[in-house]
């Protein structure tokens, strides 16, 4: 007896959710940034990312993903990365050292099923990877930070070259742009998609709420800026990560540019009919954002998202990173983290508690005034005027 061509499918499906592990359809692209622009829940994300780091594998898990398969080395014992320990953390299955075949047999949108480090279409195995666990991520995390002394001394040798590519910027403030905005004596809040930056922004609400500061979004911190609710001043980057809606909002345009006046980002800028203004530096977009609020005589630089401690300078394993070092030692008088600033407010007194602090004063104050002679006369007195203005209504019926 032959089946019907209608419920070929759904026999079709049940087989393939009767197979073992998890069977999804896949999102592939070479970089993580782009790819969580498009993965959806349940998704199965193939990339090929050497050293994850956290800001990346935050996005996968955010964006719901089912599991995550790199081509590349998770940790290659550079240094210790912290993405695939998010991962296992969070719960999503994570293979790397993948067959690199995979970019040429997987398009974007294939169904695959991934079992014990094997991808398959249907019954094709098309890939094979390395599972790893919460134990093997920590033996691979010991042996990175066991070469953690070469790393910071090529952090070293990056910022020395770094000084004397942009000393008279860092210095001077040599090259930094004119802007519209006006920033002196204002305080700026400069925020990175980066590191918590959605806690961030919600504990800054009361201290974003009583000083408006200046609001610079750098790429993607324009769009996280919209999302919670507030318009950019400034939009500051290349440009690569950041949103059309974001990009015409209003704010004001700073392209972050290479210093022979290369910007990538130009071109997108003009396609929109926007006008920008050009920075030219080596350093990193969030660098050239709070070199540009130091310059331009911000009172206090609030930064959301970005990088405070040295693994989180050295997560991404980039030589830029030496720019937002010194960068950081250049406005270090004025640049103050979020948390510091949310607990400051925090402590303050809300109105709630205003209102009940006055109404406890002024029931104080009656119960002395209506336990003392004085206020007895008083009260007689009001009393007396009350009967009398009765009386009076009264008549005026009767």
């Amino acid at each position: 007896m032959k089946v019907p061509g209608n419920k070929l499918p759904g026999l079709r499906a049940r087989k393939v959710a009767d197979l073992p592990g998890l069977t999804a359809v896949a999102r592939v692209d070479r970089r993580t940034k782009r790819l969580t622009k498009r993965l959806r829940p349940g998704e199965i994300a193939i990339i090929d990312h050497v050293d994850l780091d956290r800001v990346s594998a935050e996005a996968l898990v955010s964006c719901g993903a089912a599991a995550v398969v790199d081509v590349a080395s998770g940790i290659s014992g550079r240094y210790p990365n912290l993405g695939p320990q998010i991962l296992v953390e969070a719960g999503v299955p994570f293979v790397d050292n993948a067959s690199p075949e995979l970019f040429e047999r997987v398009r974007d949108g294939d169904v695959v099923r991934l079992h014990e480090g094997i991808v398959y279409r249907g019954d094709e195995v098309i890939g094979k990877g390395e599972v790893q666990t919460a134990d093997s991520v920590e033996a691979a995390m010991a042996e990175a930070r066991a070469g953690l002394a070469v790393q910071i001394e090529a952090f070293a040798v990056n910022t020395m070259e770094y000084v004397r590519g942009e000393g008279r910027l860092l210095i001077d403030g040599v090259g930094v742009p004119e802007i519209r905005t006006r920033i002196e004596g204002r305080h700026v809040l400069i925020v990175v998609r980066g590191y918590h930056y959605r806690e961030d922004l919600a504990l800054l609400r009361p201290y974003i709420r009583e000083f408006r500061p200046v609001l610079i979004g750098v790429d993607g911190g324009a769009d996280a800026l919209l999302e919670a609710g507030y318009l950019p001043d400034i939009i500051v980057g290349d440009f690569d990560s950041v949103s059309t809606k974001a990009l015409s909002c209003g704010a004001e345009l700073v392209v972050h540019a290479y210093r022979d006046g290369r910007a990538p980002g130009l071109d997108r800028v003009r396609q929109l009919g926007r006008e920008a203004v050009i920075f030219p530096a080596t350093g990193t977009s969030e660098d050239i954002a709070m070199l540009l609020a130091d310059d331009k005589g911000a009172e206090l630089i609030v930064a959301v998202g970005t990088h405070w401690t040295m693994e989180e300078f050295l997560d991404k394993g980039r030589s830029g990173m030496a720019s937002t070092w010194l960068t950081r030692l250049r406005v270090g008088s004025k640049l103050v983290e979020p948390k510091g600033v949310s607990l400051l407010y925090r402590s303050r007194i809300s109105w709630p508690s205003l209102i009940l602090l006055v109404v406890a004063a002024l029931v104080t104050m009656g119960v002395a005034l209506y336990v003392s002679p004085l206020g007895q006369t008083w009260w007689n007195g009001v009393q007396n005027f009350w009967n009398g203005f009765v009386f009076w209504l009264v008549g005026l019926f009767s």
